[in-house]
């Protein structure tokens, strides 16, 4: 039985459990002497029903247990002496207080429901998901939070167009909350803008450096004298079966080939993030690399690489992703996640944003220029 049959099972048995706590206080009191009670069957009942089920559904839960608890002790004879009369009224009590609580737990999810489209909503203006295929390529992309309920944080992705061929970025801000995803918002608007204007991928990394230089000035505390952003750039010409890459202190992205091969690209030499250039003045070089027909590149954040397990073991993406291939960028990426949830037994404890580029087969590689 797959895990979806199982999940549908575990609601089925969930939902049936009033009905069934009712059918159990009727059982209970008919096999017992008459000194022993079922009362806590059916009060319980309607308690169950209340986050389960809708008002009406409470109500006729607790309706049914308040009927059934007096029903039953009708088979001793139609006597309303204190025990019955205190346990028929505890049973209308608690079936009102069900309601109450009905009401109550209706009224938060709607405010949850709220909050989540919120958080979805700022997710599509800061996040945009690109199209699926961009310039001739194949795009795919993935947002993980770590926290349950959270949408977005201070990794990042931006897919753009540009007369210079198809430009990516992937990276991390430093730091969490609001002040990171006002950063996000500030690289990933620099990013589209440098993209389109600037003739050299290392002119974009100079744009976003002074990008978040400014608005390292404007933020405050902590955060504005450390912030900082790794990050990936990678630009893929039109017609040029290469890709050029500029990492600014951020994870190597990784060139799944047609064969299975796994190839990572590292910068020859270290760079410090963005955001840092006042620490020292190292020029950025974009390297080159050959990105044949089938292959794809995978752009990703620290969220995936430094995955633990229960033992302190990290997830090495190039050492799982070898001798393997996959359909498309987005099975490659659902892959990964469901694997990470799988090593991680569930309990991430970063952010992982995903980005991965098919190249069309029919495309031969250049060569690296010296």
């Amino acid at each position: 039985m797959d895990q979806e049959a199982v999940g549908r099972w575990r609601l089925f048995a969930v939902r049936a459990l009033p009905a069934l706590l009712i059918v159990g206080g009727v059982l209970y009191d008919v096999l017992t002497p008459r000194d022993f009670t079922a009362i806590p069957f059916f009060t319980a009942a309607p308690l169950i029903a209340a986050p389960l089920y809708s008002l009406a559904g409470t109500v006729v839960t607790g309706g049914v247990a308040l009927v059934v608890a007096f029903t039953v002790h009708m088979r001793f004879g139609f006597e309303m002496d204190a025990d019955t009369l205190t346990e028929v009224l505890t049973v209308a009590v608690v079936a009102g207080l069900a309601a109450v609580l009905n009401r109550v737990v209706r009224r938060g999810d709607q405010r949850l429901a709220s909050q989540r489209e919120i958080a979805e909503a700022a997710q599509r203006a800061v996040l945009p998901e690109p199209d699926e295929r961009i310039g001739g390529f194949e795009i795919a992309v993935r947002y993980e939070a770590a926290q349950k309920d959270a949408f977005i944080g201070g990794d990042l992705y931006a897919v753009q167009d540009s007369p210079y061929g198809v430009r990516l970025v992937a990276g991390d801000v430093r730091g969490k909350g609001m002040g990171a995803v006002a950063a996000v918002a500030v690289v990933i608007g620099a990013f589209r803008e440098a993209a389109e204007q600037e003739k050299t991928l290392e002119a974009v990394a100079g744009r976003l450096e002074r990008a978040l230089a400014r608005e390292g000035t404007r933020r405050e505390g902590l955060d504005g004298f450390e912030g900082f952003t790794t990050a990936v750039l990678a630009e893929l010409p039109h017609g040029d079966g290469l890709v050029r890459i500029v990492n600014r202190g951020h994870p190597p992205p990784l060139l799944l080939c047609p064969d299975g091969a796994v190839r990572p690209l590292p910068a020859a030499e270290p760079a410090l993030p963005l955001g840092m250039g006042e620490l020292g003045s190292w020029p950025d070089r974009a390297e080159e690399a050959g990105f044949p027909g089938g292959a794809t590149l995978l752009l990703y954040t620290d969220g995936l690489s430094e995955a633990r397990d229960r033992h302190g073991e990290f997830y090495d993406p190039a050492a799982r992703l070898a001798g393997r291939t996959f359909r498309a960028p987005g099975a490659l990426l659902a892959t990964l996640v469901a694997e990470v949830r799988r090593h991680t037994g569930g309990g991430a404890t970063d952010d992982m944003a995903l980005l991965a580029v098919r190249r069309s087969r029919g495309v031969s590689a250049r060569p690296p220029s010296a």
